[in-house]
Protein backbone atom coordinates (compact mmCIF):
# COMPACT_ATOMS: atom_id res chain seq x y z
CA UNK A 1 0.00 0.00 0.00
CA UNK A 2 1.46 3.36 -0.76
CA UNK A 3 1.93 6.24 1.70
CA UNK A 4 -0.39 8.86 1.66
CA UNK A 5 1.46 12.17 -0.22
CA UNK A 6 3.85 10.13 -1.97
CA UNK A 7 1.04 9.79 -4.82
CA UNK A 8 0.76 12.98 -5.24
CA UNK A 9 3.57 15.31 -4.95
CA UNK A 10 3.64 19.16 -4.65
CA UNK A 11 6.79 19.69 -6.71
CA UNK A 12 8.63 17.72 -8.86
CA UNK A 13 11.61 17.60 -11.12
CA UNK A 14 10.56 15.63 -14.46
CA UNK A 15 14.17 16.75 -15.81
CA UNK A 16 16.32 14.95 -13.13
CA UNK A 17 15.63 11.32 -14.43
CA UNK A 18 15.79 12.71 -18.14
CA UNK A 19 19.71 14.44 -17.13
CA UNK A 20 21.06 11.73 -14.69
CA UNK A 21 21.84 7.88 -13.95
CA UNK A 22 19.86 7.97 -10.07
CA UNK A 23 22.08 5.59 -8.41
CA UNK A 24 20.45 6.35 -4.84
CA UNK A 25 17.39 7.88 -3.57
CA UNK A 26 17.10 9.51 0.11
CA UNK A 27 14.43 10.75 2.10
CA UNK A 28 14.51 13.95 4.30
CA UNK A 29 12.47 16.18 6.34
CA UNK A 30 12.74 20.13 5.44
CA UNK A 31 13.41 23.14 7.61
CA UNK A 32 10.83 25.65 7.07
CA UNK A 33 9.17 28.89 7.87
CA UNK A 34 5.57 29.04 8.65
CA UNK A 35 4.81 31.14 5.52
CA UNK A 36 7.16 28.62 3.25
CA UNK A 37 4.83 25.51 4.15
CA UNK A 38 1.71 27.41 2.82
CA UNK A 39 3.45 28.10 -0.02
CA UNK A 40 4.45 24.57 -1.03
CA UNK A 41 0.97 23.00 0.14
CA UNK A 42 -0.39 25.92 -2.30
CA UNK A 43 2.29 24.18 -5.24
CA UNK A 44 4.44 27.24 -5.47
CA UNK A 45 7.96 25.23 -5.52
CA UNK A 46 10.04 24.84 -8.08
CA UNK A 47 13.03 22.55 -7.74
CA UNK A 48 14.00 22.65 -11.25
CA UNK A 49 17.82 24.22 -10.73
CA UNK A 50 17.85 23.17 -7.08
CA UNK A 51 20.98 20.81 -5.58
CA UNK A 52 21.65 19.48 -2.73
CA UNK A 53 24.76 20.55 -0.61
CA UNK A 54 26.74 18.98 2.27
CA UNK A 55 28.30 21.76 4.28
CA UNK A 56 29.90 21.27 7.77
CA UNK A 57 27.99 17.92 8.31
CA UNK A 58 24.40 19.51 7.66
CA UNK A 59 22.55 19.00 4.43
CA UNK A 60 21.59 22.01 2.79
CA UNK A 61 18.85 22.16 0.11
CA UNK A 62 20.31 25.33 -2.16
CA UNK A 63 18.47 27.07 -5.24
CA UNK A 64 14.96 25.59 -4.13
CA UNK A 65 12.67 28.96 -5.15
CA UNK A 66 9.36 28.77 -2.71
CA UNK A 67 6.74 31.55 -3.62
CA UNK A 68 6.31 34.23 -1.13
CA UNK A 69 2.74 33.61 0.44
CA UNK A 70 0.13 35.43 -1.05
CA UNK A 71 -1.74 36.77 2.50
CA UNK A 72 1.87 36.75 4.02
CA UNK A 73 2.65 39.92 5.98
CA UNK A 74 6.35 41.62 6.30
CA UNK A 75 7.52 38.77 8.23
CA UNK A 76 7.44 36.74 4.84
CA UNK A 77 10.39 34.35 4.12
CA UNK A 78 13.23 34.89 1.07
CA UNK A 79 12.16 33.08 -1.83
CA UNK A 80 15.62 31.45 -2.53
CA UNK A 81 17.10 31.14 1.20
CA UNK A 82 19.20 27.76 1.79
CA UNK A 83 17.18 25.25 3.78
CA UNK A 84 18.23 22.54 6.10
CA UNK A 85 17.54 19.09 5.72
CA UNK A 86 16.78 16.46 8.43
CA UNK A 87 18.92 13.51 8.11
CA UNK A 88 20.96 11.13 10.21
CA UNK A 89 24.57 11.96 10.83
CA UNK A 90 25.48 8.37 9.45
CA UNK A 91 23.86 9.18 6.12
CA UNK A 92 25.08 12.93 5.49
CA UNK A 93 28.95 11.29 6.06
CA UNK A 94 28.19 8.27 3.99
CA UNK A 95 26.71 10.88 0.83
CA UNK A 96 29.44 13.21 1.38
CA UNK A 97 32.30 10.43 0.71
CA UNK A 98 30.55 8.96 -2.50
CA UNK A 99 29.89 12.93 -3.61
CA UNK A 100 33.68 13.39 -2.73
CA UNK A 101 35.27 10.46 -3.75
CA UNK A 102 33.01 9.47 -7.01
CA UNK A 103 31.87 12.87 -8.24
CA UNK A 104 28.30 12.38 -7.93
CA UNK A 105 25.79 14.73 -7.14
CA UNK A 106 22.69 15.10 -5.01
CA UNK A 107 19.64 16.21 -7.25
CA UNK A 108 16.27 16.40 -5.50
CA UNK A 109 13.29 15.02 -7.32
CA UNK A 110 10.10 15.32 -5.48
CA UNK A 111 8.73 17.15 -2.61
CA UNK A 112 5.28 15.99 -0.82
CA UNK A 113 3.25 15.79 2.31
CA UNK A 114 3.47 12.62 4.94
CA UNK A 115 1.34 13.41 7.61
CA UNK A 116 1.39 17.38 7.27
CA UNK A 117 4.91 17.53 6.98
CA UNK A 118 6.92 18.63 3.84
CA UNK A 119 9.54 15.84 2.75
CA UNK A 120 12.22 15.59 0.25
CA UNK A 121 12.98 12.48 -2.07
CA UNK A 122 16.62 12.79 -3.51
CA UNK A 123 19.12 11.34 -5.26
CA UNK A 124 22.39 10.19 -5.86
CA UNK A 125 23.13 10.84 -9.07
CA UNK A 126 25.69 10.67 -11.76
CA UNK A 127 25.51 12.82 -15.12
CA UNK A 128 24.67 11.44 -18.45
CA UNK A 129 26.19 11.85 -21.28
CA UNK A 130 24.42 13.42 -24.53
CA UNK A 131 24.86 9.48 -26.12
CA UNK A 132 23.37 8.38 -22.99
CA UNK A 133 20.25 10.13 -23.33
CA UNK A 134 19.64 9.46 -26.92
CA UNK A 135 20.09 5.54 -25.93
CA UNK A 136 17.84 5.59 -23.01
CA UNK A 137 14.96 7.75 -25.51
CA UNK A 138 15.56 5.15 -27.99
CA UNK A 139 14.73 2.32 -25.65
CA UNK A 140 11.25 4.11 -24.14
CA UNK A 141 10.26 4.29 -27.75
CA UNK A 142 11.00 0.61 -28.43
CA UNK A 143 9.25 -0.41 -25.39
CA UNK A 144 6.11 1.99 -26.46
CA UNK A 145 5.90 0.44 -29.97
CA UNK A 146 5.91 -3.30 -28.41
CA UNK A 147 3.58 -2.22 -25.56
CA UNK A 148 1.23 -0.76 -28.93
CA UNK A 149 1.89 -3.96 -31.11
CA UNK A 150 0.59 -6.13 -28.19
CA UNK A 151 -2.16 -4.37 -27.29
CA UNK A 152 -3.45 -4.12 -30.74
CA UNK A 153 -2.49 -7.57 -31.04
Amino acid sequence: MAQPGKDKPLAQNRKARHDYEIIETYEAGLVLKGTEIKSIRKGKMNIQDAYVSIHQGEAWLKNAHISEYDHGNIFNHDPLRDRKLLLHKAEIIKMSQQVKLMGMTLIPLKVYLVRGRAKLLFGLARGKNKYDKRHALKEQQAKRDIDRALKNR
